[in-house]
């Protein structure tokens, strides 16, 4: 009998222009958390959909408690005690917890029909065995990202799932929430289930596994017990390369103050908000999730409206009912949620990084693709992009490198003011010293940066002031 549950050799797999895998290997053994780490773009998304059946490998083998398997699909890993718990929520919004529970494998009385009264009861019970108390009655659209993730979670217990793949499930919840969450997951481990966490967070990692293992460029690095590592050893076995200053805050001349928010207010959501950013100024927005950060700097840029309260921009009042009149006067918003609101997912990386500055390719003959490629092409070697092609879709990128396109779009229009929503969400330690990088130069040539984040480590390393919201105030 194999001491691992799971073991991979030797995995390679091909994909048209790239390979993502290349010859990889990795172990998982009975009632242990390993983290795997690693780069947007390392291989750890192509690993987790070899294991779950989305893909086939081209070379290697997998075994299962020492028998090799081949899994055709998804139904098959799931058959064999293999389920996922993605960072975007791959639940049916419009469906009850219980049904997305069961959905696949559904309680049916003699009659064939199915038993809602069983399922209903089924589901409360393992909900309440992982300290959760999520009425099963609800609309999966009416729960929270953290509460959404429990569920997903009471679905692979429901299938009698031996092995739970967790793919960055701490990148949207709160320091509360991602608590709850490590409860969970080592009451798991503790039940026997063996746990392959992905996350960016080295917190993560420390605070739940018992070995890491670090891919990078598609290449399998090494595999450490928790205790014999550290960030310094760990982030050069990422990156190939010593990060010396992760924050790298380049002294910047503050200038006149740019933006003055005074006394914003919107019913339900904030109240009496005031603040003033200065040209040159990295201006931190911190406090825990939910506490209006994001609210009060989409009211400023005409995404949602205000109730009250005045807004003075470049010495001028301003109330902007769209976002397009916001960024004609220079001022831009990155949105926090890349796939809802930065991106296309089916357009091309070009089509992306340009759609918000057409005015500049745009003439008597129609759109100059010609000029939106090159330029396209100048901003990702600029963001170190990992691209085959700027016709690549953004949908095949990492999240980290789809973060770093929502970026370049944001540098691709003529703007001196911007607000920066969790910039560096769910992207690994590398790119995120190469996002301090770009917006401290862009601190430093004079543009005005608003930085909404919840990593008390960024804020304090890289902002000039500090601005601390709680319940909406």
């Amino acid at each position: 009998m194999s001491e691992y549950v799971l073991e991979l050799k030797n995995i390679t797999k091909r994909f048209p222009g790239v390979t993502a895998l290349k010859g990889v290997q990795f172990q998982l053994r009975k009632g242990e958390i390993h983290a795997l780490i690693g780069e947007n773009g390392a291989g750890k998304s192509t690993l987790i959909k070899v294991i779950t059946g989305v893909h086939m490998p081209d070379e290697g083998s997998m075994l299962l408690k020492g028998r090799k398997v081949v899994f055709q699909d998804t139904n098959e890993s799931a058959a064999n005690g293999i389920a996922c718990v993605y960072q975007h929520s791959t639940t049916y919004q419009h469906l009850s917890v219980t049904e997305n529970i069961f959905i696949g494998h559904e309680r049916r009385n003699r009659l064939g029909l199915i038993d809602w009264k069983t399922m209903h009861q089924r589901a409360k019970a393992l909900l309440e065995s992982l300290g959760s108390s999520i009425n099963p009655h609800t609309l999966m659209e009416n729960l929270s990202v953290a509460e959404q993730q429990i569920v997903e979670i009471s679905k692979a217990v429901s299938a009698n799932a031996e092995i739970v793949i967790m793919d960055e499930p701490t990148a949207a919840l709160s320091k509360r929430e991602c608590e709850e969450l490590y409860r969970i997951t080592e009451q798991l481990r503790n039940e026997g289930k063996s746990i392959l966490f992905i996350s960016h967070r080295l917190e993560d990692m420390y605070r739940l596994a018992d070995r890491v293992t670090v891919f990078r460029d598609a290449t399998y690095i090494g595999t450490w017990n928790i205790s014999d590592v550290n960030n310094e050893l760990l982030v050069k076995a990422m990156v190939g390369r010593e990060i010396k200053d992760l924050y790298p805050k380049l002294p910047a001349s503050i200038g006149d103050v740019t933006l003055e928010v005074k006394d914003l207010s919107r019913k339900g959501y904030f109240r009496n908000v005031s603040f003033t950013v200065r040209k040159g100024e990295i201006f931190g927005l911190t406090g825990l999730v939910g506490a209006g950060r994001s609210e009060v700097c989409q009211a400023l840029c005409g995404l949602t409206a205000y109730d009250a309260g005045e807004v003075i921009y470049k010495n001028k009042p301003v109330h902007f009912t769209h976002p397009s009149q916001s960024m004609a006067l220079k001022l831009g918003y990155q949105p926090e949620d890349r796939q809802k609101q930065g991106l296309f997912l089916n357009w091309e990386v070009y089509r992306n990084q340009t759609i918000s500055s057409l005015q500049k390719y745009t003439g008597f003959s129609g759109i100059d693709r010609k000029a939106e490629c090159r330029d396209s092409q100048m901003l990702s070697e600029k963001l170190e992009i990992k691209i085959q092609s700027v016709l690549d879709k953004v949908s095949s990128l990492s999240g980290g490198n789809q973060q770093k396109v929502v970026l370049s779009k944001l540098l691709n229009v003529d703007l001196d003011t911007i607000i920066l929503d969790e910039p560096t969400k769910g992207v690994d330690v590398g790119a995120k010293s190469q996002i301090y990088e770009i917006m401290s130069e862009l601190a430093q040539s004079g543009y005005t940066i608003i930085l909404i984040s919840s990593e008390m480590a960024e804020v304090l390393a890289m902002c000039d002031r500090i601005g601390i919201m709680h319940e909406g105030r």
